[in-house]
């Protein structure tokens, strides 16, 4: 099942082994679906530039974050039921990582927990913690990451509360992190927690305290605005990341590939930034590269891969990822990651019906039956 030689071959194989439920938990987005649509749209709206006779016969795209060489510049978000799309849950993302040679950022609402994945596989990971206790139990656990070797800690502050998604509401499906947390709270949802719901306590102190009692590299997750760019920069937080969740939490947010150029401008070189949102192909991550992103999140790209073939999917899914990237560089008249910038993009009207799955246009044509 990993050995897929597309990536439209990949969403294909992940649909057929997902039941209904976790299929549209992967796929879907809060509300009207709104975001979802319009991370796509908005990828689909930036179009290339290209420039000709450069010399492209060696095309050079591996980067670094946090110390951390990276093969090429995406990195594997954090996703908090992972298990629900793979039997061996963070493992096979680690594990896969590790062989292909980059960064995943493991969630605190996945299986199993961080220092077994920690212990299980080696190599360079962050970890990123959802707030489920008061700030001695945060402080806890940030001291647990740092003891299994965890390289960064991450932040999401855009879950203040958990979203409706009408999907899983009509189906009465919840993802197994989100059954769990319910069981832990006496049957209440996050809705119904109030004051114990410590994901919407956070605030700028809450980084100050990160940044003044641990010695490790901060990043916050859900940075759209450059105004909170520029107070992520001035509070200490090293690493910024532009996401909207995948048009999960808020609805009818902007597209996260259109939120980049303003906080890389607010930014000004001073912290890598990254960003997901829809990204799927070569040319989505190369798009980002030229706006100024430092390295590419693929989220629902790392939950089809092992969905469809496990760690050894994922794996495969990367190659053929790095494979699209060097052909986008080339075609595009860069060598290097120096070489690409906002010059070779313009704004067009995008070319698809901007569905999240429309980076996959065989998917549905009957291809693979």
């Amino acid at each position: 099942m990993s050995n897929f030689s597309t990536l439209t071959e990949m969403a294909a194989l992940a649909r057929k082994k997902l039941n209904k439920g976790d299929w549209d938990y992967l796929i879907g987005a809060a509300d009207t679906e709104t975001s979802l649509r319009r991370n796509r749209a908005g990828l689909d709206s930036w179009a290339f530039l290209p420039r000709i006779l450069t010399d492209v016969s060696n095309v050079e795209y591996s980067t670094e974050l946090l110390d951390q060489r990276l093969r090429i510049p995406v990195i594997l978000p954090p996703i908090g039921s992972i298990q629900a799309f793979t039997d061996a849950g963070a493992i096979d993302v680690a594990r896969a990582a590790a062989e292909f040679g980059t960064l995943q950022i493991l969630s605190s609402s996945c299986s199993p927990d961080f220092e077994s994945v920690a212990m299980e596989v080696q190599g360079p990971r962050i970890y990123q913690l959802y707030l489920t206790g008061d700030e001695g139990w945060m402080d806890s656990q940030i001291d647990r990451a740092i003891k299994s070797g965890y390289r960064g800690f991450c932040l999401t502050a855009d879950t203040q509360v958990y979203s409706r998604r009408e999907r899983d509401i009509v189906k009465g499906y919840l993802p197994q992190q989100a059954r769990e947390a319910i069981e832990a709270n006496g049957g209440q949802t996050m809705s119904d927690q109030g004051a114990l719901n410590y994901q919407s306590t956070m605030t700028w102190e809450t980084v100050r305290h990160i940044k003044g009692k641990f010695d490790i590299p901060l990043m916050v997750k859900g940075v759209m605005s450059p105004v909170d760019a520029r107070q992520c920069v001035e509070a200490g937080v090293d690493v910024i990341y532009v996401s909207n969740h995948g048009g999960r939490q808020l609805d009818h947010s902007i597209a996260c590939i259109d939120a980049l150029p303003d906080v890389v401008k607010a930014v000004d070189g001073r912290r890598p930034v990254l960003v997901d949102g829809g990204f799927m192909r070569g040319a989505d991550v190369v798009k980002a590269l030229c706006l100024g992103a430092t390295a590419v999140g693929v989220g629902r790209f790392e939950a089809l891969a092992v969905a469809a073939g496990g760690y050894e999917g994922l794996v495969r899914a990367l190659q053929i990822l790095e494979r699209e990237v060097a052909i986008t560089m080339a075609l595009l008249g860069a060598a290097t990651l120096g070489d690409l910038n906002p010059e070779l993009l313009q704004r067009q009207e995008g070319a698809t019906g901007h569905q999240y799955l429309s980076a996959f246009p065989l998917l549905d044509e009957n291809y693979f039956t």
